[in-house]
C-alpha cells in the first residue's frame, strides 16, 4: 500500500484528497516503479477538472494526479524491452496511474534510463516540459539566426524552449509577467512583460516584419493577442489550446518515445538544458504545489520530491 493524491469525481481543487492504494501490477507494455519525484503540470489540474476528457473520461475513478516521473523500476511487463528491475528511469505515466504516489505505473516504449549523473528531481521534468520543448523545435525547424517569440516564457516549458532555442542559435523573445524577467533573461531571451502597457506593440519592435516563429504557452486570448506577429501563419505552435488551427497555426506534434526523454536527459547531462527548479514539495504538500502551478504564477519548474 501507498499513499496517492487523487480524485473520485472530475471538478476544482476541492475534489483533490489522500488516499492509500495498492501497488499497481503493470500490464505486458508497462512499467512499475518506485516514485522518487515527480513533475507538475498544468496539464493535472486540466484533467482533474474534467477539461480533457478525451484524455481520462474513460479511465475509472479514482484517478491519481500527475503525468511524469523518475525512479527506480520495480517490475517490467513481458513486452517491455531495454528495462530492468533496479534501473533508474523518468516517463509518463499511464492515464489515471498517476506520479503523486509511492509507486505508478509507466508506459514502456515511454520509459527510459536516465544517466547516473542525472538527479531524479531532474528527470522527473523531462517528459513533459523537457520534450514537449524538443518537440516544438523541431516540428519549426528554424534555422540559426531565425527570430522566434515565445509566449509564456517563465513556466516549465517556456524556459526549456528559451535554452534549448539558444541552443540552435535562435534570436529569442518571450513575454511573461514581471516576476519571471530575472529567469527569462538568463537565457539571453529578450523579455517583455505583459503586465506594462501595449504588449503587440512592444513586440512589433522587436520584429517588425514579423517573428519567423512564434510559440505559445499560455492560450486563450493570450494566443489570439500574439498570433498576428508571426510572418507566417503556419509558423505558430500551440502546446496547450487546439484552437490554433482556427488561426492557422498547429499544435505541437508529441512524441512521447524513449527516444525523445534521452535526447532531453542528454540535453541536461551536458549542461545545455536547466530545468529551473523553483521549489520542490514532500508529496503531503502536493496540494500546494498544484495550487501554485494552477495559478499561473509559478516561475520555472514546480517538483513533487518523494525525499523530502
Amino acid at each position: 500500500m501507498g499513499r496517492a493524491l487523487g480524485y473520485r469525481t472530475f471538478g476544482a481543487a476541492d475534489v483533490q484528497e489522500f488516499f492509500e492504494r495498492p501497488d499497481p501490477s503493470p500490464g505486458p507494455a508497462e512499467v512499475l516503479i518506485r516514485v522518487a519525484a515527480a513533475g507538475v503540470n498544468p496539464l493535472d489540474h486540466l484533467l482533474r477538472s474534467g477539461h480533457v476528457r478525451e484524455l481520462n473520461g474513460h479511465v475509472p475513478f479514482p484517478q491519481v494526479m500527475g503525468m511524469e516521473a523518475a525512479g527506480a523500476v520495480l517490475a517490467v511487463g513481458d513486452e517491455v524491452t531495454g528495462l530492468a528491475v533496479g534501473d533508474r528511469v523518468t516517463g509518463f505515466a499511464l492515464t489515471g496511474a498517476g506520479t503523486y504516489a509511492a509507486t505508478t505505473l509507466l508506459l514502456g516504449e515511454s520509459t527510459a534510463r536516465i544517466p547516473d549523473a542525472l538527479p531524479e528531481t531532474w528527470a522527473a521534468t523531462i517528459p513533459v516540459a523537457g520534450t514537449t520543448a524538443l518537440d516544438v523545435l523541431d516540428q519549426l525547424d528554424l534555422p540559426a539566426g531565425a527570430s522566434l517569440l515565445v509566449n509564456g516564457i517563465g513556466g516549465g516549458v517556456g524556459i526549456a524552449l528559451a535554452q534549448l532555442a539558444r541552443d540552435r542559435g535562435l534570436v529569442v523573445v518571450g513575454t511573461g509577467s514581471t516576476a519571471k524577467r530575472e529567469l527569462a533573461t538568463t537565457t539571453g531571451a529578450t523579455f517583455v512583460d505583459y503586465t506594462t502597457g501595449d504588449v503587440a506593440d512592444r513586440l512589433r519592435a522587436h520584429a517588425p516584419d514579423g517573428f519567423d516563429a512564434v510559440v505559445d504557452t499560455v492560450g486563450g486570448e493570450s494566443l489570439r493577442g500574439i498570433a498576428p506577429l508571426g510572418a507566417k501563419p503556419d509558423a505558430l505552435v500551440s502546446v496547450g489550446d487546439p484552437s490554433v488551427t482556427e488561426l492557422g497555426g498547429a499544435p505541437v506534434h508529441r512524441r512521447l518515445d524513449r527516444a525523445s526523454l534521452e535526447r532531453v536527459a542528454e540535453l541536461m547531462t551536458t549542461g545545455r538544458l536547466d530545468p529551473h527548479i523553483a521549489q520542490t514539495y514532500p508529496l503531503a504538500r502536493a496540494q500546494e504545489a498544484l495550487a501554485l502551478v494552477e495559478s499561473r504564477h509559478a516561475t520555472g519548474k514546480i517538483v513533487i520530491d518523494m525525499s523530502r
